[in-house]
């Protein structure tokens, strides 16, 4: 046989050889236990960063009295002082209360004022205030009306602060998932063991301090309208409470 018939059948017995081997491989993947995978669970998120918080992001007065004859609730709880307001004006000279967390109030109307340089409020005087007129709709006095700032207006133009001081959906149902419990400690102004941090806040006010930033594991000290309150979280949850001495 000649050198080149010996060369034609040897590399067709090595495409053979190849191929059987291709073959076996095939097979034996086919025939192997299917090892089923789990896919990689997903981190939970927590019920309360579910809900969806209305932000309308005014700019001008036009937008302001778009909340005329609305109801609005409280976000910035123990922040806001209110006045008393006998149109067309504000008395700055003595404040009617703070508002509470989830608190609702009625909106009558907008108006501007200057605040007297003696006014302590949350809200830069710049060259005069926006305010919100309105009633409080479960006081023993639904009727009385009062003004609370909302914006201020300066060289820059108008700033309005509504997104942060309030919700603009009710939010019992926002939160309807914190249960019937936790909601007449908040609607009381009160801390029930196993509250979280954000329930508590509601509940007794924004103002508060502590030494640590690690949220849901940490000793808080609420202001609560000047009778502070120390409260306790472990995982989020309120392990106890006491007035802080």
């Amino acid at each position: 046989m000649d050198n080149g018939k010996k060369a034609a059948i040897g590399g067709t017995l090595l495409l053979l050889i190849v191929a059987g081997i291709r073959i076996e491989v095939i097979r034996r993947e086919r025939n192997a236990p299917v090892v089923q995978t789990q896919a990689p669970q997903r981190e939970k998120i927590a019920d309360d960063d579910l809900v969806f918080l209305k932000k309308k992001r005014p700019s001008t007065p036009a937008d302001i009295k778009e909340l005329n004859s609305t109801t609005l609730w409280v976000s910035a709880g123990g922040q806001m002082d209110y006045y008393p307001y006998t149109a067309p004006h504000a008395d700055y000279s003595k404040t009617a209360g703070t508002l509470l967390g989830a608190e609702p109030i009625l909106v009558k109307q907008s108006m501007e004022q200057v605040a007297p340089k003696s006014t302590l409020s949350r809200i830069p005087r710049g060259d005069r205030h926006v305010l919100l007129v309105f009633t409080k709709p479960k006081s023993d006095d639904p009727n009385k009306e009062y003004a609370v700032p909302i914006g201020y207006h300066d060289n820059t133009g108008y700033t309005f602060l509504t997104d942060e001081i309030f919700f603009y959906d009710d939010p019992h149902e926002l939160y309807k998932h914190w249960g019937p419990d936790v909601w007449k400690a908040v609607d009381s102004h009160q801390v029930i063991l196993g509250m979280s941090e954000r329930e508590v806040q509601l509940a007794l006010g924004q103002v508060s301090q502590s030494t640590s930033n690690d949220w849901g594991n940490r000793l808080v000290v609420y202001d609560n309208l000047g009778k502070p309150m120390d409260v306790t979280f472990v995982n989020n949850k309120v392990t106890s409470f006491r007035p802080h001495s």
